[in-house]
């Protein structure tokens, strides 16, 4: 795996998704994505999907709501025998404005940085 190599992924988070007041997302909802990230990330330089091993640090920045639109990025800092440490950043490029009309929203820009976390992925 090199050093540097970035994967990212944009998905639009469904209504279905928002579990508290005000369509807020858990956040559980950023690590599946970061996870979908590294299984790519792993394929593209060890031809394996590779396990996740583990969070080092997870810091949650800024809410996520449904009708987001976000980016999911992963990139690999360090690479080992079989271990990659990846840092991931999950923005928001894209939000519902609901207080507009119903069917409102707006590109962020910037975008906003809702989540960041650093975590390593294991290679067979």
């Amino acid at each position: 795996m090199s050093v540097g190599l970035t994967v990212t992924h944009r998905r639009y988070v469904p209504y279905g998704h928002a579990h508290y007041a005000g369509g807020l997302v858990d956040g559980a909802y950023a690590l599946g994505l970061f996870g979908d990230v590294a299984t790519e990330l792993c394929i593209r330089t060890d031809g394996d999907e590779g396990l996740f091993a583990g969070y080092s640090a997870v810091r949650f920045v800024a809410p996520v709501r449904a009708g987001d639109v976000v980016e999911a990025t992963g990139r690999v800092v360090r690479v080992g025998t079989r271990s990659r440490t990846v840092e991931f950043v999950l923005t928001v490029v894209c939000r519902g404005r609901p207080d507009r009309r119903e069917s409102a929203a707006e590109v962020l820009d910037p975008p906003l940085v809702a989540v960041e976390a650093t975590g390593t992925v294991v290679v067979p």
